[in-house]
């Protein structure tokens, strides 16, 4: 597979998701909206906002796939789990799409998080870091670096991809 890869962000983690996964592609980056909240609020939101990503990437660059991953959190019955979605998308309309690891986030979070409207936010008071999104990742600080966002959204990348080439390849 030789097609460029666009991924709708200039986050390292997730552009370095793509990498990880499309090491024989040309894999760029392009900074689209998601089009949904700054903090997505269910699976529904989260898995729209990396739909938005992908096809925006897709529209821009003829031939090209593009690649949306967008993290959010999502109640299960009365616990707030992180989130996350990834959409791949081609110039011809073609749409998969993919979520990855959930974990529970502990409650003095979710508090914090109903006030502050954003995790990233609530991320960086509470391990008295700086742009804790574009390293370990909520995922990171929460499983003891067991699993990154990078290998978060690796995961999810690879689903996409897996995918991609099972329609493309294996079924016509």
């Amino acid at each position: 597979m030789q097609k460029t890869v666009i991924i709708g962000s200039k986050n390292p983690t997730k552009v370095q998701a793509v990498r990880n996964i499309f090491q024989t592609s040309e894999v760029n980056s392009l900074d689209v909206p998601s089009n949904v909240s700054i903090q997505p609020f269910s699976d529904e939101e989260t898995r729209m906002g990396a739909v938005n990503r992908a096809k925006a990437c897709a529209a821009s660059s003829s031939g090209a796939i593009g690649i949306g991953l967008e993290g959010g959190v999502m109640y299960v019955d009365e616990t707030l789990f992180l989130c996350n979605w990834g959409a791949l998308a081609t110039g011809d309309g073609k749409l998969y799409t993919a979520s990855g690891a959930r974990i529970a986030i502990p409650k003095e979070i979710e508090e914090e998080l109903k006030i502050t409207g954003e995790l990233s936010t609530v991320m960086d008071a509470y391990t008295k870091k700086e742009n804790v999104r574009s390293h370990e990742g909520a995922i990171g600080i929460f499983t003891n670096n067991c699993i990154t966002r990078e290998d978060m959204f690796t995961h999810v990348v690879q689903l996409l991809k897996g995918q991609y080439e099972f329609a493309n390849f294996n079924h016509k």
